[in-house]
């Protein structure tokens, strides 16, 4: 097949481009050329898809088969890949995610839950960001006469990763000692890696299907303590995990989700975190490898990247508790119950 990919040089992006390259696909990227180099064994085509004059210019190097969008967080900014792409390309794999439905992480969600409500063509300040997956979903569906499948994914891991969630476990654990983790052992986590999302997403492509498929680990396979016992194992640092409850990191001002990643306390507003239905990807081909391995990977592909050039970040948000905070909270855990301290 020939295969546009809109992005590409980083994260999920570049797991897409790896996995067509390697099936033997024709690849041509399209990007700002400013997040990494051109990818060998493709074709790279350089602008900026919120100018529709580089749009048109792309439009002009088809047709191809199919175009993987892994970049697209804004409906209006999507809708301009979708029309003009649209009778240049046979059909269009949209990258959206969990945050398009209105019930996650509340509630279990499926392909066929409530999304959020937002329009095609809503402006980034037209609606809560947590809506906007929806809309961009909504300008594929809208722009591009052609067969289309949106792949809605969860938390996503493996080498490269952006934000940088596991990174961030990984470097924590190989500074050893004792590390402050959240809630217990056996709690589940539905995780990811970025390379069976591109491996599912190609072959759906190669086999024709169309349509809604969330893609995510299975349910209540793999927990938290595997997880982080992985990271502990392959950093080699003798870190000690010391597994403290929610109501205590709570009081003591710990940031779910942020300070601690993958940290969804047990609270209503997160209850449905790790509860979506992968059924309908699983029947028609979706493999996901064991944690481990994604723990196993990421850290060789750390070791070879070196420090970040930044801190780790959700949006805005830096991920990973603070040192001195990490360990004025480990003292207090450390108290005698009934003690002041």
């Amino acid at each position: 097949m020939r295969i546009l990919v809109i992005g590409g040089s980083v994260f999920l992006g570049r797991a897409f481009v790896d996995d067509a390259v390697e099936r033997g696909h024709e690849v041509t990227v399209f990007n700002r050329g400013k997040s990494g180099p051109d990818l060998s064994r493709t074709h790279s085509i350089h602008g900026d898809r919120e100018n529709p004059a580089d749009l048109t210019a792309l439009a002009e190097h088809g047709p191809w088969d199919a175009v993987i969008d892994t970049s697209g967080q804004h409906p209006r900014t999507v809708g301009l890949s979708a029309r003009a792409l649209s009778g240049h390309a046979d059909a269009y794999l949209f990258v959206s995610s969990f945050h398009a439905y209105a019930d996650w992480p509340a509630g279990p969600v499926d392909e066929d839950s409530q999304r959020h409500p937002c329009a095609p063509d809503a402006a980034v300040d037209d609606v809560p960001a947590n809506a906007l997956k929806a809309g961009c979903e909504r300008a594929v569906e809208a722009g591009f006469e052609g067969r289309t499948v949106i792949l809605n994914p969860g938390l996503i891991i493996g080498p490269r990763e952006a934000p940088g969630r596991l990174l961030w476990w990984l470097e924590r654990m190989a500074r050893g000692g004792e590390v402050l983790v959240p809630g217990g052992p056996d709690r589940p986590v539905q995780l990811i890696d970025a390379r069976d999302i591109a491996a599912f997403g190609t072959r759906l492509l190669e086999t024709g299907a169309e349509g809604r498929y969330l893609v995510a680990g299975p349910q209540n396979t793999e927990t938290l303590g595997g997880l982080l016992d992985a990271c502990a194992r392959v950093t080699g640092a003798g870190a000690q995990l010391a597994w403290t409850d929610d109501d205590f990191l709570l009081e003591h001002e710990v940031g779910p989700w942020t300070e601690l990643p993958f940290w969804a306390p047990d609270q209503p507003a997160m209850a449905g975190v790790w509860s979506a239905s992968t059924t309908r990807a699983v029947t028609v081909g979706l493999h996901c490898r064991p944690l481990a391995d994604s723990v196993t990977d990421a850290w060789a592909w750390l070791r070879e990247r070196g420090p970040a050039d930044a801190p780790y970040r959700q949006g805005k948000v830096p991920l990973g508790i603070d040192a001195d905070k990490e360990a004025a909270v480990l003292r207090a855990r450390a108290q005698p119950k009934g003690r002041d301290e």
